[in-house]
């Protein structure tokens, strides 16, 4: 199979994982129409999908260091698709809380295999990797209109259409394995990059993506509620608005890649986290229709680091790629969603606009921790 195509299949499977990262925070408004949710409890649902997730994924990561497993690409895919469909009927809040677990467990057994795929059909460079994260961005973006699509016609009770991404996404995954199975099959001769670990370098980076993970969580979690308070409009300004920041992700992501090719990764991260640090300021603080602006300027913001980070954590840890990937990928992005329930706790106590601000911060501190970090080599394969 041509490399092209297979990073495109990839890329698309890789959407209709995502999606489903995507609908547990466009289901929040839902939640708490629907089932009288608080700030908090709501946030809970986001906690749910987060935290079994932010355990697995490294080890998933660990696992696919030692083992080729790619029949992981589908099942997991189908897990994360089944959670969320199953969480809207029914009317138990600890069910609720169980079914966006298991929807977690599927997205951290997707990410450090899925990326390890990635990196061996597109032979390591950056550009493929950009496309790969790329699909991840518009299966977010997609994530609150199919929700809207589903669910404000008919009730939570419908989610269960909500699985058809993950049904067609299992079988993208089917004739990308065929094709890379000298390659990614177990027993097979999995290429290996050579290279020196820099564990120092890339704590550093995890916790910088860390940074990142929780601004966009928790303005992912509560950028719906917020939305129509900011602008004067209904849900349908809450859904606009995420549907912008998904957006601009993808937006973001090719960016990135392209201003990767011209000055190195380490620079492009630091001047996108500057620009992140008045973007989420003017979302936090900015009313009127201003506020889309701010929004879309954050999406881009935070997204032009992704898929580089991806990528220098790979080459900072050249021997541990899945690991790697588990922490960049997914672990520090999930771990953002801690966050949440904290964020909704001061939201009912004060107010969602108090709650948001600290905010503001974490792309600041992301920023710093990329000061001190160098650029590495690619690593030999």
């Amino acid at each position: 199979m041509p490399r092209n195509r297979t990073i495109i299949l990839l890329s698309v499977g890789h959407g209709c994982v995502d999606v489903y990262q995507g609908a547990v925070a466009a289901l929040v408004p839902f939640f708490i129409a629907e089932r009288s949710y608080t700030y908090a409890a709501a946030s809970g649902v986001v906690l749910a999908a987060s935290l079994l997730s932010s355990v697995a994924q490294p080890l998933f990561g660990a696992l696919t260091d030692r083992w080729a497993m790619p029949w992981l690409l589908p099942l997991s895919t189908i897990l994360g698709g089944l959670g969320i469909a199953c969480s809207g009927i029914t009317g138990s809040y600890p069910m609720t809380l169980a079914f966006v677990a298991v929807s977690g467990i599927g997205v951290a057994a997707y990410h450090p295999e899925s990326a390890r795929v990635a990196r061996i059909a597109s032979g390591g460079s950056h550009a493929g990797m950009g496309w790969f994260s790329l699909g991840g961005n518009l299966g977010f973006a997609v994530a609150p209109i199919l929700v809207a699509a589903v669910v404000a016609s008919g009730g939570l009770r419908l989610t269960p259409l909500l699985v058809v991404p993950a049904l067609a996404g299992s079988v993208l995954c089917l004739p990308v394995l065929r094709a890379l199975r000298p390659t990614t099959g177990a027993g097979s001769d999995t290429p290996r990059w050579i290279g020196t670990d820099d564990r120092a370098s890339f704590g550093r980076l995890s916790l910088a993506v860390v940074c990142r993970g929780i601004a966009f969580a928790g303005l992912s979690t509560f950028l719906a509620l917020y939305a129509p308070q900011r602008t004067g409009g209904g849900t349908s300004a809450g859904t606009a608005a995420l549907v912008v920041l998904y957006l601009g992700g993808a937006v973001g992501t090719v960016l990135g890649g392209n201003l990767a090719g011209r000055w190195d990764r380490v620079t492009v991260v630091r001047w996108s986290y500057v620009v992140s640090i008045a973007a989420v300021a003017g979302v936090v603080l900015v009313p009127g229709p201003a506020f889309y602006l701010f929004v879309a300027l954050t999406s881009a913001g935070l997204y032009i680091p992704f898929s580089l980070q991806i990528t220098l954590g790979q080459d900072y840890l050249p021997t541990r790629v899945g690991t790697a990937s588990g922490i960049t990928l997914g672990l520090t992005v999930s771990v953002g969603g801690l966050v949440s329930p904290l964020i909704g706790g001061v939201a009912d106590a004060i107010s969602l606009q108090v709650a948001l601000a600290p905010l503001i911060l974490m792309p600041a501190l992301s920023w710093l921790l990329f000061r001190t970090l160098p650029e590495p080599a690619p690593p030999r394969r």
